[in-house]
């Protein structure tokens, strides 16, 4: 007779897990009800309010410090998807359940969170399907490269001029009344949500449904990534966009350090040389461009530290994700569908916990502009990735690299223009100097590679005691 003890004690995990959030959350909303209320008194005459979700209080604090308060309840939301993922993990591992003879569907499942597959079938895996590079002519080259400029171009203009929108201009609501939209994690889950249904679509369709990877592997990255993206989100209320622009471009520091730190990488000259040019012209930029709408310090130094959050997380997403590449050698749309389920998986919990659904829909039914906006939004950005893979994977990462460093000085071009933001000529340098500092680091690249190849070509080039060959910037 089959032992069903083992489920039980995972189910009940899982059914604790959950008992214990919706009571912590409770606790939290009857916490914030009493606390006080700094947003607009209600118009004389209105209809009295009915009960406010959990996400509605935190959003009537003072905005200097509800994005703190915001933030922490998104974390607790996301510990329950960790919290019984960690003891499932533990369990399982105590009690030999994934050595079990008896399967069932519960047991497969663990098993393919925890352990992965074990097969060694390569054929499922896209990225090792190399029938060798494709040949095409010069026009095919042109036509598919303006394939990728303006599909990139198209896709991330578009949702960079909306994430704008959405975060910073008021919507016309019932009897012509202006709000603004406040819950960016609400944001981050459409834009995974569509990622994810495309990629996993795309896999079916493809046949890829199994690699080596564990699923739990996902988890980290997926969180590193969605708390990048909130921050990103956020940090719109406080800084401008084409603040927020330089400051992604000042990523290739944290980037450079979690690789110290992550995988041990060792880096060029050239590399801290650009590092530093960013840095200088970024600090030119803050001096030389304020927003009067948002010139406060108090304001200018939380938008500064939301970016400063970003580019952390950002920068750990692509270093965790290099790390599974290498590990697992999954294909990228893989990688792509197991970080977005996690990410949907994660946000939707957390909305589900305070509330976030509920008063996401209302203002979406009292400002219909929103609802367009938030769909358009999602889908530029789900197909944007999709073009990332497609651009890297038909003409590498430097063409890539130039198109997206195009992208984002014109994305200020469109963001100065459209929302009227002032930059100085200071602002202007600071804006050139980065830009400067992202070619010459593509140019320096690649010029190392090509001495590399010729290293290595070279008679006596492959030997282990042949020096390192460096370039000089």
């Amino acid at each position: 007779m089959r032992n069903y003890v083992p489920d039980l004690i995972i189910c009940f995990i899982v059914i604790v897990s959950i008992t214990t959030v919706r009571i912590v959350s409770q606790i939290l909303h009857e916490t914030l009800s009493d606390g006080p209320d700094l947003s607009a008194p209600p118009p004389e005459g209105s209809a009295p309010q009915v009960e406010l979700s959990l996400s509605q209080l935190i959003d009537r604090k003072s905005k200097e410090y509800s994005w703190l308060l915001r933030l922490m309840v998104n974390v607790f939301g996301y510990l329950c998807i960790f919290v019984p993922g960690v003891l499932i993990y533990k369990y399982s591992k105590r009690s030999k359940y994934l050595e079990r003879s008896e399967r069932s569907h519960l047991s497969s499942l663990v098993k393919f969170c925890f352990s992965g597959t074990d097969g060694t079938d390569r054929s499922l895996d896209g990225g090792s399907q190399s029938g060798g590079k494709v040949k095409r002519t010069t026009t095919q080259e042109c036509i598919l490269l303006c394939y990728c400029l303006f599909g990139l171009m198209g896709s991330y203009l578009t949702w960079g001029v909306l994430q704008e929108k959405i975060m910073t201009q008021e919507y016309e609501g019932p009897e012509k009344r202006k709000s603004h939209f406040k819950d960016s994690q609400f944001l981050v889950f459409s834009n995974r949500v569509l990622g994810f249904m495309i990629t996993a679509v795309y896999l079916v369709v493809k046949r890829q449904f199994r690699h080596r990877a564990p699923l739990y592997k996902y988890s980290y990255a997926s969180f590193s990534n969605i708390m990048s993206a909130w921050f990103q989100y956020e940090a719109l209320k406080f800084v401008n966009f084409p603040t927020q622009v330089l400051a992604k471009s000042c990523k290739i520091i944290p980037v450079m350090m979690m690789g110290k730190i992550i995988s041990r990488n060792k880096y060029e000259f050239y590399e801290y040389l650009t590092a530093i040019m960013i840095s200088v012209g970024m600090i030119f930029f803050l001096t030389g461009s304020a927003d009067e709408s948002k010139a406060s310090a108090m304001t200018t130094l939380t938008g500064v530290l939301l970016l400063t959050f970003y580019m952390i997380f950002d920068s750990f997403t692509s270093n965790w994700q290099g790390e599974l590449f290498k590990s697992y050698s999954m294909s990228s749309i893989q990688m792509m569908c197991g970080v977005n389920l996690f990410s949907t998986l994660f946000t939707g919990a957390s909305l589900a916990m305070q509330g976030g659904f509920y008063s996401s829909l209302v203002f979406a039914v009292d400002h219909p502009k929103f609802v367009i906006d938030c769909v358009i939004l999602s889908i530029s950005s789900a197909i944007g990735q999709l073009f990332i893979f497609y651009t890297i994977a038909t003409f590498g990462a430097v063409v890539f690299t130039i198109i997206m460093t195009l992208r984002q000085a014109i994305a200020i071009l469109l963001s100065c223009l459209i929302y009227q933001h002032r930059i100085s000529f200071l602002g202007v340098i600071g804006v050139l100097i980065v830009f400067l500092a992202i070619f010459l680091r593509v140019y320096c690249n690649q010029r190392l590679k090509a001495i590399k190849q010729r290293h290595q070509a070279a008679p006596g080039g492959t030997s282990g005691v042949s020096a390192k060959p460096r370039i000089n910037v």
